[in-house]
């Protein structure tokens, strides 16, 4: 099967197409014929090495990719009847496990990691949900506010930001986001009910419009420390991207890894369920050829991006 991927890491050209065994589903397995594969940041910090301390026994090459969609063409033993050969699947997929990522023809996954796709979404839309969504239903749950609390998302224009607050708005909180001026209608159109100006004082603005400070904050925009003075004593503050502190007042940080929620059945169809209804926005910016993953990432990179980039497998 054909793939992209990297023997060495580097660079967007450290990309290459990859000529792979065909893969098959064992135990409890699924395996899917990838039709579109979305491209992120993460699938970057893999190519460059970023990843490298969590596969410490693999051995090249590396195939990014943490979200598919296609059809499954493979039941492993011992999967129930929730899924079926032929069957439009979305799914997450583990790129630093045995079978790697979801730049490939063919990826094997756990049942578990696998719902049905949205049923008006076509296959690059459908590959753009999973990972940023349940990122942003994870960071959520970790705030565990209540209908009525007011919960703050920087980075708010952007895929996990995005459906922070959609979520939020959801889950009956009420929400300031963060924007730069050509983003304000369209953050307001996630459902943000105030929005402030995205940039270092975003804190002072959101406590301009909640002196007392907020509950909780989604930090989207990866500010970190900047964020502290928006929250409240003993508020949460969580973080997409490892950092865990220091803070004072009784401030909670809480770093997040999306993969602790990966085999979340429930949870994954819940926010498919949830596309389907309009409640989560389906965003591409752009559909490349798997050929042209360099410049995909290339994009990715550059960011800026209101969507996400999609690599086409079909």
């Amino acid at each position: 099967m054909k793939a992209i991927g990297v023997y060495r890491y580097g660079g967007p050209e450290a990309l290459h197409v990859l000529d792979l065994p065909e893969p098959q589903a064992g135990p409890g397995e699924v395996r899917i014929r990838v039709h579109a594969a979305a491209v992120s940041a993460t699938d970057v910090l893999l190519r460059t090495g970023g990843h490298a301390v969590r596969m410490p026994d693999r051995q090249p090459p590396f195939v990014p990719g943490m979200d598919a969609a296609g059809i499954i063409d493979q039941l492993g033993p011992e999967v129930d009847g929730r899924l079926w050969v032929g069957q439009r699947v979305i799914a997450m997929v583990l790129f630093v496990g045995p079978h790697g990522g979801a730049y490939a023809e063919q990826v094997v996954v756990p049942a578990a990691s696998v719902v049905p796709a949205p049923k008006d979404a076509d296959f690059p839309a459908a590959s753009t949900v999973l990972m940023n969504a349940l990122t942003a239903r994870l960071a959520l749950d970790e705030l565990s506010l209540s209908p009525g609390d007011t919960v703050a998302v920087t980075g708010a224009a952007g895929a996990v930001g995005g459906y922070a607050v959609e979520l939020a708005r959801s889950d009956g909180l009420s929400v300031i986001a963060d924007a730069a001026e050509r983003d304000v209608d369209l953050v307001r159109g996630f459902g943000a009910d105030r929005v402030v100006e995205r940039g270092p004082e975003v804190a002072a603005g959101i406590r301009a419009l909640v002196p007392e400070g907020v509950r909780g904050v989604v930090d989207g925009s990866l500010q970190t420390a900047e964020l502290l003075p928006a929250l409240t004593d003993g508020g949460t503050l969580v973080e997409l991207r490892g950092w865990s502190g220091p803070a004072e007042r009784g401030i909670r940080v809480r770093p997040l890894m999306v993969t602790a929620g990966m085999e979340d059945t429930a949870k994954l169809d819940a926010l498919r369920r949830q596309v389907d209804d309009g409640t989560l926005t389906l965003r591409v910016a752009e559909v490349l050829p798997a050929e042209e993953a360099a410049t995909a990432h290339r994009l990715v990179e550059a960011g800026g991006l209101r969507g996400r980039v999609v690599l086409d497998f079909s």
